[in-house]
């Protein structure tokens, strides 16, 4: 059996399957090792074995996750060898693979095809793929110095709007309203509490509720373009579909769609989780 994980910063999904088709799953935080400990990482990988059950049958694990990179994979690899073994699972011909959350988009969008692969979560990131391996990827340097097109930026470029009375001060009032935040709140959680990314993605779903002024729809295209121009434009491939994961794609396509049409690009399959994408992926390998 497989036990599949696509994990992003803010929530991990995990299924196991048997010969493709799917026997459990579950969701749980996210996992990344670049802020977590081992300890973290490894209560997570044991309560979701605990929800989904089956754990003993599991023989391959492919995690693919947010802050996999050269110098954490050892570490994630690590931290999923131990847990199999203090929990006494199927370690004799236990197989590990660990990738990042970028080629989990790829395979599961793209499976061996040639095109762009994107993520538009709390974080965002792109890459060209050759249907096999990731040739090509502009870094995205986090929601400070980059991630345009993410929630988190959303949810910056939001607030300054708001602030900065770019937007219908209706707007403004209708988001202290539903949140009970003045601005002194909102600088106390963004320069004074931990997970600022996080907080400031979780501002989207109030976005999308007011998509319908025109301001704010105007807002989120141009952050779209700007993901465009700043990211997908490097790759010199305008030949190639531009397709997507994550929830910030997913809720937001129409304005996504419009903003590629003004950069010149062609969008592809939009999915809100790559989770199936990668089921169908490691059974048709297997």
């Amino acid at each position: 059996m497989n036990l599949i994980v696509d994990s992003g910063s803010t929530k991990a999904d995990w299924c196991i399957t048997d010969g493709g088709l799917l026997v459990s799953q579950t969701k749980t935080d996210g996992i990344n090792p670049v802020f977590q400990s081992d300890g973290e990482i490894m209560g997570l990988l044991e309560e979701a074995l605990e929800k989904m059950g089956n754990a003993k049958s599991i023989d391959r694990v492919y995690f693919y996750g947010a802050g996999v990179r050269e110098n954490t994979v050892e570490k994630l690899y690590l931290d999923i060898e131990y847990v199999f073994i203090t929990n006494n699972l199927n370690t004799n011909t236990l197989k590990i693979c660990v990738e990042g959350d970028l080629m989990g988009a790829a395979r599961a969008l793209l499976k061996d095809s040639e095109g762009i692969a994107c993520i538009l979560g709390t974080g965002a990131n792109s890459c060209l793929y050759d249907g096999k391996k990731i040739v090509d990827n502009v870094p995205p340097m986090g929601y400070i110095l980059g991630d345009e097109g993410s929630g988190a930026v959303l949810g910056k470029t939001l607030l300054n709007a708001m602030y900065k009375r770019r937007l219908p001060k209706e707007i403004l009032d209708g988001f202290e309203a539903k949140y009970e935040m003045s601005l002194n709140d909102i600088i106390d959680k963004v320069y004074r509490e931990p997970k600022a990314n996080r907080f400031l993605a979780s501002l989207s779903p109030f976005v999308k509720s007011n998509i319908a002024d025109g301001a704010v729809e105007q807002m989120v295209v141009e952050h779209f373009e700007s993901f465009f121009r700043n990211n997908v434009a490097s790759y010199g491939r305008r030949d190639l579909p531009v397709c997507f994961v994550g929830s910030i794609a997913y809720y937001f396509e129409k304005q996504l769609k419009e903003a590629a049409r003004h950069e010149g690009f062609t969008v592809g399959t939009i999915v809100k989780s790559p989770l199936y994408g990668l089921v169908d992926y490691h059974s048709a390998m297997s």
